[in-house]
């Protein structure tokens, strides 16, 4: 398969969970992960935006090769 399909895949399974509560595991080097909780609110071509559980103003916002690399995971709920 290729790189840009795999992208479009993931792209694809995120837009299947707009509006969804997610758990996201960062990994943000030298031994620092981060896990929040959000929702999904948005997807764009090239990243997607998650609104964060804990404060209703904050979003952070990630790319699909961010999770092709697996320097975030997501997981839905439910």
């Amino acid at each position: 398969m290729k790189k840009g399909n795999v992208l479009v895949s993931i792209k694809n399974e995120i837009d299947n969970h707009i509006g969804e509560e997610v758990t996201l595991r960062a990994n943000n080097g030298r031994r620092k992960v981060i896990v929040s909780n959000g929702v999904i609110e948005k997807t764009y071509p090239s990243i997607f935006v998650v609104r964060l559980g804990s404060d209703t103003q904050r979003t952070v916002t990630y790319s699909y090769s961010d999770i092709l690399t697996k320097t975030v995971q997501i997981e839905f709920a439910g």
